[in-house]
Parts: structure tokens; C-alpha cells; sequence
């Protein structure tokens, strides 16, 4: 199947990749990776193929409310991981607690929190990131240039401001699918 991952990605999509191509597979087995900007629906799909041609076992989250029936099966066949989102849980320390219990686990995290405009990113990640001990690997889906850049691993430091700063600049000048959202 990757082959056809690699035809409708290059071929079909028109899309390239830049940078750190294996995610450093090799040597990373678990890190958190941010995905941005997220705004539409087709970053879902963009970020499947992306996994699938680089050969990448990524993880994501969702309310256990999904995670039912065939559907439920199908989410945690590509990854998916359930997480109660009720008030009162600590989902930073629920979510670390799945990078303990794994020995490769990967999990992509959209920074704003939502496929709308925001001003500020929500820092969860980044508090993942520190509590599970594990590095953030960004990536841009900037589908004005149809590409998808990725850095190396960057393990985050004791000062957020200065880490916030130095992960957006990686983002900057990228365009989403709803530019008027990016």
C-alpha cells in the first residue's frame, strides 16, 4: 500500500516532503509531533499519506467517545488512542502515561487546538512533550507550496516563551488549506 501512498501523495496531490524525510525513525521512537497550522478537514488525510509514504508509525488522540463499534476498531488500526475528556482528568498526565506504556508511540498534536483562526497556541503539547520526557518533531502543512516540512527533533527547555518562539518561526510563512485560518 505504500506505493499507492507515494503515487496519490507525489503524483496525484502534487506534494513534497523537506527535511528530516525519516522522522529519524532510527533513533526517535516516541516524541510528540506538531502539525501546523490545522485548518481544514484535508490536514486528516495529508498527514495519513505523509505517514505512510515516510514509513512512520504515528499516533493520534481522540474523545472515547469515537473509539465505538467498527469505527472505534478502524481508529485504533491507524493509531488512534482513546482519551476521557471529562472535567477534573489531567489529560497531560494521562496522555504521558501512554508514552510510558508504549515502546513507540508517535503522537501528532495540532497546536491551536481547533481548525480556526486562533491568536495563541495551546501549550498541552508542549507539557506532554516535558512530562513524557520525549522530543517534539514539527511539521508544516502548508498547502499553498503542497509541502510538508519537518525538523529534527527539538527537546524542549525550561523556558516556554523562548521554545514557543523557536517552534513558530519554524511555521512561519506557511499557508493552510483556509488561509484566512493560518
Amino acid at each position: 500500500m505504500r506505493w499507492l501512498a507515494k503515487f496519490i501523495y507525489f503524483k496525484l496531490l502534487g506534494w513534497k516532503i523537506v527535511g528530516n524525510t525519516t522522522f529519524s525513525k532510527e533513533t526517535i521512537k516516541k516524541a510528540v509531533i506538531v502539525a501546523a497550522p490545522h485548518t481544514s478537514w484535508h490536514d486528516f488525510y495529508i498527514g495519513v499519506l505523509l505517514r505512510k509514504v515516510v514509513g512512520i508509525k504515528t499516533n493520534f488522540i481522540g474523545k472515547k467517545e469515537l473509539f465505538v463499534g467498527p469505527f472505534g476498531w478502524y481508529l485504533r488500526a491507524i493509531g488512534g488512542e482513546s482519551l476521557d475528556r471529562t472535567s477534573g482528568q489531567n489529560k497531560v498526565q494521562a496522555i504521558a502515561q501512554m508514552f510510558k506504556d508504549k515502546d513507540e508511540f508517535r503522537l501528532t498534536l495540532a497546536p491551536e487546538g481547533t481548525r480556526k483562526k486562533v491568536d495563541k497556541w495551546r501549550t498541552g503539547f508542549y507539557y506532554i512533550a516535558k512530562e513524557a520526557n520525549v522530543p517534539i518533531i514539527m511539521f508544516t502543512l502548508d498547502f499553498k507550496n503542497k509541502e510538508n516540512k519537518i525538523s529534527e527533533p527539538f527537546y524542549p527547555t525550561d523556558d516556554i516563551d523562548a521554545d514557543l518562539k523557536f517552534m513558530k518561526e519554524f511555521y512561519k510563512g506557511v499557508v493552510g488549506k483556509v488561509p484566512e485560518y493560518s
